[in-house]
């Protein structure tokens, strides 16, 4: 009895030091991940404050602060768990796998997250602006990292993937101070021409919204039956499809009371 019991606290000799050695390596694992925690929260409001005062979008900007936060407490649970003896390599490997496997599934939505980084980051068009592209036109109501939504003029709701507007042409009527607007009409070969420049022209006389400089004009295109008589101005961007509207009425109505006679309108754009 007495040789089992010297055995057994002989074992409990020979493992107090590797527990001991096993518990300072987990009450320092403790203090890393602690301390570890705190200065990784501090570097991303650290980041927060300098991205705010560079003025980057807001969406733009907690999205990258949730990234790079998740991604650096993720190297300090690894590196944790590595002090404890956890064997982090085939951890590490599987992780890498899976991000390869969701990036193959997903990298269509993901063209379409850079794509609206992009967009935010360099600022092509902003809430409010007027764009065009892809075939589609309207006013940008919101944008998101995944989609840009317009309103277009029918009060439709367009939504159009961010990976589309990053790779194409897009349009963007708001960043310009002015915009140019046109009305066109058919008329015959026997009607005066001046006569129809200057009754268009005397439409924009004293309107304010058109500007002066450049100064309205009036063109004429020789089609195989009729002329076609075009009244060009420039505006500021949020008037043009009303004075479009307002002077393709005004034209027929002005030529029609003078006699003029009137093919198919041909065009009316701004």
């Amino acid at each position: 009895m007495e040789k089992q019991i010297h055995s057994i606290l002989d074992q409990v000799d020979g493992l107090l030091p590797l527990i001991l050695g096993y518990a300072s390596q987990f009450f320092l694992a403790l203090i890393v991940l602690f301390v570890g925690w705190k200065l990784v929260n501090a570097v991303t409001r650290a980041m927060g404050r300098m991205m705010e005062a560079s003025h980057i979008e807001p969406t733009l900007r907690g999205f990258l602060l949730s990234v790079v936060g998740l991604f650096l407490k993720a190297l300090l649970l690894i590196s944790v768990a590595s002090m404890v003896g956890i064997a982090t390599t085939s951890f590490v490997a599987v992780l890498g796998a899976a991000g390869l496997a969701v990036g193959m599934a997903l990298q269509g939505s993901l063209a379409n997250f850079a794509g609206g980084v992009l967009i935010l980051l360099f600022r092509p068009f902003k809430v409010g602006d007027s764009i065009a592209a892809g075939g589609s036109s309207g006013t940008v109501t919101s944008i998101e990292m995944f989609r840009t939504v317009l309103l277009d003029a029918n009060n439709e709701i367009i939504y159009i993937p961010n990976g589309t507007l990053s790779n194409n042409i897009v349009i963007n009527s708001s960043e310009s101070d002015r915009l140019a607007g046109s009305v066109s009409l058919l008329i015959d070969y026997q009607d005066d021409l001046d006569k129809a420049r200057a009754l268009l022209l005397g439409l924009t006389e004293n309107d304010t919204q058109v500007l002066k400089n450049p100064a309205p004009s009036v063109s004429f295109l020789p089609k195989p039956a009729n002329i076609q008589v075009t009244l060009g101005f420039w505006c500021a961007p949020g008037d043009v499809s009303g004075l479009v509207a307002k002077y393709s009425e005004a034209s027929i109505k002005v030529l029609q009371k003078n006699g003029y006679r009137l093919g198919v309108t041909a065009r009316a754009a701004a």
